[in-house]
């Protein structure tokens, strides 16, 4: 035998993860570390970065993380810090103070879902503007104490983090999170194990566990697939952010809808509205829809109920944005729904689709939240009126115009987004108790008293703590990435605070046209090079993974940023987060947003911006429409010049070029004897007063309560009172239009040939008078005339819509009378339609039933 001389089995290696124990004098900073409240708390932040700033800064800000760091002597010397200690408590008794108070009860309690969420940039959970927003609103629902409980999904990847290669490509690489080392809290069951959910999938059982996060006193319930229950294809389910095949995306939808439903239900939480923040949850709606049935209820009456307590939002002013899915994957995953439902699979199908019929369609989130909410919303006016268009075919026989799709015009959370410095500033300058009522234009109109000379103080050590701040933070990547130290070197140090700042931060989408600064590189040269009047632009920015073209904007601008003219003058950083987007929004002078109009649904970094005091140049489109003030930022035309859109790119080109040159720079460099801009500081004392009140998300979430949720809640109890009585009732009499529809006929039509044949005389009135058989229906129909006109691009447009009156009554026949006048001369076109009206509908598309007539019927 011979004896090998060596032998060793393969370890099996585990992670541990070794932390200090908690002295009990500081137990209550594990409370306050676990609670995202303190990321919107001067004082909470302040105690934690003074504890250890190297430690603070190393764990990304996470200051779970930061506190499993410490030593056991760290943790000792401060437990017998007595000042310390006294700054902790009174942290403490604040937090306390603010959580202990009850949820506002006088107002509807609402169930919050949605696919990301932006609540700190170490909470990998999102990827931009959606989920900022989310996280945004989450916050001024605790700050404002409502009722509210959120659902999202918890990724182990989530978004991706953004390198760039020396020749600019972007290098998109995902870091696993930890999650015992993030402020998330396990959810358990009766039995003391965290909970987990089953959720029917094709042949087998998928599961997700459930976790929690505390947003002040608001919950935010996550689910994750990526556990050894599950096979290793479905723990992929949860691992990014919009990432994988459209099949992975059906799954995590599934996951988000019907699995937030199924957590809610575990949980025993059953809310007043049920708001869907984009079609990614839509599918909660079938899951509400199937609990009711189970109930004893018809699909019809389910559908009552669920739309009138549910709301739609878009984020998405195109068509191809939505999430459309082939009937053949869908029904992978839905196919057994429509028997629980007890109606057919094509009739689900249809509640998909723009015309149900078309069984070349695709089934479509937002059109199925459209036919399952009472109501839509986009999220600025100009936003609201494209979605009318957008989806104006799902409520035929009406004009967009007149469909129910509101808005909501976006904001944001002020105490996250403006930098603690202002937050001090606006403290002493409005009191602190103007966080209660930050939509006030009264209280913000005292920025006008404030000395000239303390802003733009306030202002030059904000530009120069962002300076600072990319030489610290890009100092080693650069290094790495970029080949020559001393260009490195040479490109930190040109990096001028005392330059006018240019930022431009956002995803590097086509539409949100980057590259437009660049359309003259002459003309730039002059304007970045000019030492009597210094510029410098800052860009950052992510392209999603697939996107190729917006990944060639990001290149293109990092080969001109290394050009030697354009050296130091161009800065292009990578990996743009919540951290470097605060940084920015709170340290350059302007904020740039150049986007195809109208395709920015909203945008809000230029309403973070206002808040720290920066001057927006941007485009006329989403919330710059409505916020623009002369005298307080720069806008470009929201009206197209040329159809031709490179045309159309270098007129905007040209444009930003003369506002630069010939408005904003010099009205930055004009000096007085100390120094400083007045009138540049009067720009931003126009802009805080006269805008910043009406962008918070205090105010955005003041309006979804008066615009939705409070009368979908009165209308959805009404319903649903005495055993859904109301519900049934109005059920049953849309079943009897619905049968005797085809059956309704106008009878009689009286009519001056002089309106038929012409020509009409504008202000002068007219009679027509109409009957109809109505079949029964006792007084059940409405009666116009509507009236078009030609806009300038000769498309039809409504110009007025004139209703009958109902004057006399034969039986089933009624009789509807017209007597007005077309006011304005000019070419129009004329219909008449009926359609059923009822006083429990919510609105003319709770029911959309309408048959145009003429003369002849």
């Amino acid at each position: 035998m011979n004896i090998k001389t060596s032998y060793a089995n393969v370890p099996q290696w585990k992670s541990v993860t070794v932390k200090s124990k908690m002295p009990k004098a500081l137990q209550k900073l594990d409370e306050l570390a676990n609670n995202m409240w303190w990321t919107w708390n001067s004082d909470a932040y302040s105690l934690f970065h003074d504890i250890n700033d190297k430690a603070f800064r190393k764990s990304s800000k996470n200051v779970v993380d930061m506190l499993s760091m410490l030593s056991y002597e760290e943790l000792n010397a401060l437990s017998s810090n007595q000042e310390f200690l006294s700054r902790m408590d009174a942290v403490y008794d604040h937090f306390r103070q603010y959580m202990d108070v009850k949820p506002d009860s006088n107002r509807p309690s609402v169930a919050y879902f949605c696919m990301e969420y932006g609540l700190y940039h170490f909470m990998k959970i999102y990827s931009g503007g959606l989920g900022i927003l989310a996280g945004d609103y989450l916050k001024q629902a605790s700050d404002s104490n409502v009722d509210m409980v959120a659902v999202g999904l918890l990724y182990r990847y989530g978004y991706f983090t953004q390198e760039l290669a020396m020749d600019g490509s972007q290098i998109a690489k995902y870091e696993a999170q930890d999650f015992d080392r993030l402020p998330l809290h396990k959810v358990y069951d009766e039995e003391g194990k965290q909970m987990i959910i089953d959720l029917p999938f094709p042949g087998y059982t998928l599961y997700a566990r459930v976790w929690r996060i505390d947003v002040g006193r608001i919950k935010l319930f996550l689910l994750d697939t990526d556990f050894e229950m599950n096979s290793e294809f479905d723990r992929q389910i949860t691992h990014t952010l919009y990432g994988g095949d459209w099949e992975n995306r059906l799954k995590q939808e599934f996951l988000l809808g019907i699995g937030g439903m199924a957590v809610l239900e575990r949980l025993g939480i059953k809310r007043d509205i049920y708001h869907c923040n984009e079609g990614h949850a839509a599918l909660c709606n079938v899951q509400r829809l199937v609990d009711y049935i189970k109930q004893g209820l018809q699909f019809d009456e389910a559908l009552e109920l669920v739309r009138a307590s549910s709301l739609y939002t878009v984020h998405t002013p195109v068509p191809a944005g939505h999430d459309y899915f082939d009937e053949g994957l869908f029904g992978k995953y839905m196919g057994a729904y429509p028997a629980q439902l007890g109606i057919s699979w094509e009739e689900f199908m249809g509640l998909g689709r723009m015309n149900p019929e078309d069984k070349n369609e695709r089934f479509c989130m937002s059109l199925f939240l459209c036919n399952t909410c009472q109501e839509v919303n986009g999220v600025s006016w100009l936003h609201g009126k494209v979605s009318q268009k957008m989806f104006n075919g799902v409520w035929k026989g009406y004009f967009p115009e007149e469909n129910h799709v509101g808005y909501v015009t976006n904001g944001v959370h002020l105490p996250t987004w403006a930098a603690r410095e202002w937050k001090t500033f606006y403290e002493k300058t409005f009191g602190k108790d103007f966080y209660q009522d930050m939509s006030n234009p009264t209280i913000w109109e005292k920025i006008y008293e404030v000395p000239d000379e303390e802003i733009w103080n306030l202002r030059i050590a904000l530009k120069q703590k962002l300076v600072n701040y990319i030489r610290e933070r890009f100092r080693e990547s650069w290094l790495k990435n970029q080949g020559d130290p001393s260009r490195v070197v040479s490109l930190l140090d040109k990096i001028n605070p005392n330059a006018l700042l240019i930022g431009f931060g956002r995803r590097f989408a086509t539409y949100k046209r980057a590259h437009l600064l660049f359309t003259d590189l002459e003309r730039l040269k002059k304007i970045v090079n000019n030492v009597d009047y210094p510029v410098q632009f800052i860009f950052a920015g992510k392209a999603h993974p697939h996107d190729g073209a917006g990944q060639g904007l990001i290149k293109r601008i990092y080969e001109i940023s290394r050009m030697p003219e354009f050296l130091g003058k161009v800065l292009i950083l990578e990996n743009y987060d919540m951290e470097l987007g605060r940084r920015l929004i709170s340290g350059v002078d302007i904020w740039m947003n150049t986007p195809t109009r109208p395709q920015e649904a909203s945008g809000t970094s230029g309403e973070k911006a206002l808040m720290n005091g920066l001057l927006n140049l941007s485009v006329l489109d989403g919330w710059w429409l409505e916020g623009y003030r002369e005298g307080a930022g720069w806008a470009l035309t929201e009206k197209r010049t040329y159809d031709n859109q490179s045309f159309q790119d270098q007129l905007d080109a040209s444009t930003i070029y003369n506002l630069l040159e010939r408005e904003i720079i010099p009205l930055y460099y004009q000096r007085n004897s100390n120094g400083i801009s007045s009138g540049w500081i009067r720009a931003i004392k126009n802009s805080i007063a006269q805008i910043a009140p009406h962008y918070t998300m205090k105010r955005q979430l003041d309006d979804y309560y008066d615009k939705f949720y409070c009368k979908e809640a009165k209308r959805f109890h009404l319903l649903s009172a005495d055993n859904n009585a109301k519900a049934k009732e109005l059920t049953a009499w849309k079943q009897e239009v619905v049968r005797v529809w085809n059956d309704i006929k106008v009878t009689s039509f009286e009519i001056l040939d002089e309106i038929t044949h012409g020509p009409v005389t504008s202000g002068k009135d007219y009679d027509i008078t109409v009957k109809i058989d109505e079949q029964g229906l006792d007084d059940a129909i409405g009666v116009e005339l509507v009236v078009l006109t030609s806009n300038e691009k000769g498309e039809d447009v409504l110009y007025k819509v004139f209703p009958f009156k109902v004057v006399g009554r034969e039986g089933n026949v009624f009789t509807f009378k017209f007597n007005d006048s077309i006011d304005d001369a000019g070419s129009f076109k004329v219909a008449y339609r009926f359609f059923p009206k009822h006083q429990l509908l919510a609105h003319r598309q709770d029911f959309c039933y309408v048959t145009w007539f003429n003369r002849s019927l």
